[in-house]
């Protein structure tokens, strides 16, 4: 297994949650994408604000290392409409991969019929335009059935409105990374709810985000199942290290 096909390397933080200045930021922004060219990882995720960078970076490089972007990040509460302007400008900006945070509040609440339209039409704007498109449910805001019934409506609207030869360019994400949970409890993937969405969101593909944090964990979800791993600690993992850091 050559563990860099599957590492989605992250870097997402805003300038006042990194501590640093704009500019200061931006340097560590590109350092993570020149690390994931020289790395060979599969994708670079990174902010909206920077995807134009990304590509260019990538493109004077000649990699083919793929551009990934998050949308309506962290919250994942904006309108449909302002989540698939978003995700458009991205798209033309050069994103190859999209991932939306579902709406996993309205879900909770019961209105399901929002979190069904969001995924129809945030899906379709994607595949429309050979994209692939994650939807990140954040397991830590979920309980176990919860966890199940989100992923069990992705794939049902999935398989509902798009093609069988689709669905691997569909996953269901674990997490933003971002989530605040109390008393220490993890805020990203487990080895339970990863479980859990491999178990309901079949056959649609998992990526497991937030938690991962050394080469054998890596493993150990990969053999569970999962096709992605984000993580800002990519190169350490990849090394066969312990990342430090939190995503």
């Amino acid at each position: 297994m050559n563990i860099k096909n599957y590492l989605d390397s992250t870097y997402l933080k805003t300038n006042s949650q990194a501590g640093l200045s704009e500019s200061d930021n931006e340097v560590v922004a590109r350092g993570f994408i020149q690390e994931a060219i020289d790395e060979d990882f599969k994708l670079i995720m990174i902010r909206p604000d920077r995807v134009s960078l990304a590509k260019k970076m990538i493109v004077d490089a000649g990699s083919k290392v793929l551009v990934g972007t998050v949308i309506d990040f962290p919250e994942g509460h904006s309108s449909i409409e302002n989540k698939l302007d978003e995700a458009l400008l991205c798209i033309q900006n050069g994103a190859d991969e999209l991932d939306y945070v579902c709406n996993y509040e309205a879900f909770k609440a019961g209105n399901v019929d929002v979190v069904k339209e969001e995924i129809q039409k945030g899906t379709e704007l994607g595949l429309s335009h050979n994209k692939v498109v994650k939807w990140i449910i954040e397991v830590a805001a979920l309980n176990e059935l919860e966890i199940a019934q989100l992923s069990v409506l992705i794939k049902n609207v999935v398989i509902s409105n798009f093609k069988e030869e689709e669905y691997n360019s569909v996953f269901v994400k674990s997490s933003t990374g971002f989530y605040q949970t109390e008393n220490n409890l993890p805020n990203g993937a487990t080895i339970a709810s990863i479980k859990i969405m491999l178990e309901n969101a079949s056959p649609l593909p998992v990526k497991a985000a937030g938690g991962v944090r050394t080469h054998d964990e890596a493993v150990q979800m990969i053999k569970l199942g999962v096709k992605r791993i984000g993580t800002s600690g990519a190169k350490a993992i990849a090394n066969g290290g312990k990342s430090s850091s939190q995503y």
